[in-house]
Parts: structure tokens; sequence; C-alpha cells
């Protein structure tokens, strides 16, 4: 059984892109749009990681790590941080809101591959 990827991410070619390569790489992934929708679409789709955009329209992605870290039957699921924005602190701020990993935009494919088999090991769903 695939492993299951929420992809958070509000631009539409990234959104794509991400969806794209994972589903390649043999993940079913639920892609997510807006920030406001994350949660519900955590619970009933129960992934194995969640690729959170940090910067989102009207909700921070740090609020929404800290609100699935703070969900009982989501709070183990692996975070890995993606943001354009890769300012002096952000690291830490986003690792101290229960991000697992955290990558900066442009992201290439390697690494991000490397970054999400890391946190999503390859033993069976």
């Amino acid at each position: 059984m695939a492993k299951r990827i929420l992809v958070v991410e509000d631009n539409d070619l990234n959104r794509k892109l991400f969806c794209d390569v994972l589903r390649a790489n043999g993940f079913t992934v639920e892609p997510v749009a807006d920030g406001e929708l994350v949660l519900d679409a955590a619970r009933r789709f129960a992934p194995h990681l969640v690729l959170m955009d940090i910067q989102l329209p009207n909700v921070s992605g740090l609020d929404l790590i800290a609100a699935l870290k703070r969900e009982r039957a989501l709070a183990h699921v692996p975070v890995l941080a993606v943001t354009a924005y890769a300012g002096k602190g952000d690291e830490e701020r986003i690792r101290a809101a229960g991000a697992a990993d955290y990558l900066a935009k442009p992201v290439s494919i390697g690494p991000f591959m490397t970054a999400v088999r890391r946190l999503v090991p390859d033993e069976p769903a």
C-alpha cells in the first residue's frame, strides 16, 4: 500500500510539481491549496507525511504545524516544511513549531526526495 502525503501549497505550479514528483515515486498524494482546509483534510486522509508550505494566505504554516501537533491522531505525523523565505532564525522557528525537517525554495528534486524518504521510510504502511 502506498504511503500517503498531504501536500499543502497555495502556489498551483509548486503544488502540481510536488504532487507529480511524489506520485512518480509511488506515493499517494492529497493536494490542499487552502490552509484553512488542512486540518480536515489531514483527519480524513491520515497522511504518513505532511508537506507544509510556510507562507500561506489567511493562515501561517507555522500555526498549522502547531495545530497538527496538538491533534492526538496527527501528532505523530512528521511535517516537512517548505518555504521561500529562508531568513535568519526561520529554521529554528519552523522546527520549534514541530516540523521534522525543512527545505528552502526553490526546491531541487534530489534533496526533496531525500528528505521525503528520510521521513517516510519504506517499511509497510
